[in-house]
């Protein structure tokens, strides 16, 4: 590391559970983040001001005036650009020594199995449960963690799912695919401007816990927030032994 690096990162170095070797880690990593908006705002400034040395972000929305009450990443004078090109703007305002590939389009299986493979964590802040649900087999096929968050009104939630443990459950043993949970968009549902600045930054945190080996991940808990009494509730999840994405995974 050179010295302006040193300097940079000086407050993550000072951590002993980090140090250098750490900081060296966040700098050799690849994350790839699925969504650029309420979640993923968070998520790619703090990795990006980490030191994360390749960031992948995947969008294929705009900047629209209704996302600035939420999604600090983007500005009033970047309404109507791509929210991949806005954030690249705000990553590099912060920190112009990560590399940043932009890419423009909806999240399918066919381009889930091109981007995952090379990442070392991938992040979901989509917004719906189809996404989520190819987000989550993608890993679970090229066996990448994955730190999933999601936030609607006043609540949120955040998992990890680490498949290349045995134990650990899949996105899809918690939410059966099958199980047709009622999908909820903040377009007419609402959220609360907070609450996705709190998950996401949680899913950063988690991603560099996970890229560094410090401390335990969330894998194997559910923490759900309220926040209209700011209270967190944890379940303890496990594999399911009816899950089909995980039936090719071997037994736990």
């Amino acid at each position: 590391m050179n010295d302006e690096q040193l300097l940079r990162y000086s407050r993550h170095i000072l951590l002993d559970e980090v140090g250098v070797e750490g900081q060296q880690r966040i700098d050799a990593a690849h994350a790839l983040v699925i969504g650029a908006g309420g979640l993923g705002s968070p998520v790619a400034l703090y990795l990006g001001s980490a030191g994360v040395g390749r960031i992948t972000l995947v969008d294929n929305d705009c900047v629209d005036i209704t996302n600035l009450q939420r999604q600090v990443a983007h500005t009033t004078d970047r309404v109507g650009s791509p929210k991949v090109t806005s954030a690249l703007a705000a990553i590099g305002a912060i920190n112009p020594h990560v590399q940043v590939q932009t890419v423009c389009l909806r999240a399918d299986a066919a381009l889930l199995d091109q981007l995952v493979p090379p990442a070392d964590v991938v992040l979901d802040c989509s917004d719906n449960f189809a996404t989520r649900h190819l987000i989550n087999a993608a890993c679970v096929r090229h066996r990448k963690p994955l730190v999933s968050g999601a936030a609607i009104r006043f609540d949120g939630q955040i998992s990890v799912y680490d498949t290349r443990c045995e134990e650990s459950p899949c996105y899809a043993c918690v939410f059966p695919p099958d199980e047709g949970f009622e999908e909820a968009r903040c377009a007419t549902m609402g959220v609360f401007a907070p609450v996705v600045g709190i998950i996401g930054t949680m899913q950063a945190a988690e991603a560099l816990k996970l890229l560094t080996g410090v401390g335990t991940p969330l894998t194997g808990r559910l923490q759900m927030l309220d926040a209209r009494v700011m209270e967190w509730t944890e379940v303890r999840i496990g594999r399911s032994s009816t899950c089909r994405i995980c039936a090719e995974r071997g037994a736990a």
